[in-house]
C-alpha cells in the first residue's frame, strides 16, 4: 500500500449531542445517497437519531460506532463495525463524512485506518468487509488506497428510491492491512 499523507483525526466516543449533527447530515441528500435508510423524507426524526445515538453508546444495537473528529475537535462523521462475527473473526464496515467540506481531503482514509487497526487489534478480527454501491466511485476509490480488495458484485442488493442496485463487497484482510 501507498504511504499516504492523512489529516490527523480522533475517534471518539459518541456523545448524545452528536444527534444534531447527524440529524442535520441526514436531511442532506447528497450525504445520504448512499447510506442505507429509510426513503422518507426526513429519513429519521430526531427523536430517532437521539435513541440510535443512545443505542450506539449504551451497545444495545450490535454496532461498535465512533465519532469522526478533526484534531482541534470539530465532529465531522461516523464510522463503525456492525455484523461482527467473533467466531470467524469478521466484520462489516461503515463510514461517513457528513460534514460536506471534509470531503475529498483524506479525513474518511484517516478514521478507516484507526478503525481498522482498532478492529484487528482490539477486536482480534483477521477479515473487515463492506458492501459500496457500485456508482459509489469515490468511495471505492478510497477503500482500494487503503487495501481493501473486490470480493464480488452483490445483484440488486439495495433498494434506493424505487430502483435496486447493485452492491460490490469488498474486504481487507489483518496481514495484508499491516503489511
Amino acid at each position: 500500500m501507498e504511504i499516504l499523507e492523512l489529516p490527523k483525526i480522533v475517534l471518539r466516543k459518541l456523545r448524545l449531542e452528536d444527534a444534531e449533527d447527524r440529524y442535520r447530515w441526514c436531511l442532506d441528500k447528497e450525504v445520504t445517497k448512499h447510506l442505507n435508510m429509510p426513503d422518507t423524507d426526513p429519513p429519521f426524526s430526531m427523536e430517532e437519531t437521539q435513541n440510535w445515538i443512545s443505542m450506539c453508546i449504551n451497545r444495545t444495537n450490535g454496532y461498535e460506532q465512533k465519532a469522526i473528529g478533526t484534531e482541534d475537535g470539530k465532529h465531522i462523521g461516523w464510522v463503525d463495525l456492525k455484523n461482527i462475527d467473533h467466531l470467524n473473526k469478521h466484520a462489516e464496515l461503515g463510514i461517513a463524512i457528513g460534514d460536506k467540506s471534509y470531503w475529498g481531503k483524506g479525513y474518511g482514509l484517516s478514521a478507516m485506518k484507526e478503525m481498522l487497526r482498532w478492529g484487528f487489534n482490539e477486536l482480534g478480527l483477521n477479515k473487515i468487509w463492506l458492501r459500496v454501491e457500485v456508482d459509489n466511485v469515490r468511495a471505492i476509490k478510497s477503500y482500494k488506497r487503503i487495501g481493501y480488495v473486490e470480493e464480488g458484485i452483490l445483484r440488486q442488493d439495495r433498494l434506493r428510491n424505487g430502483l435496486y442496485v447493485d452492491r460490490m463487497r469488498m474486504s481487507i484482510l489483518k496481514d495484508e492491512f499491516f503489511k
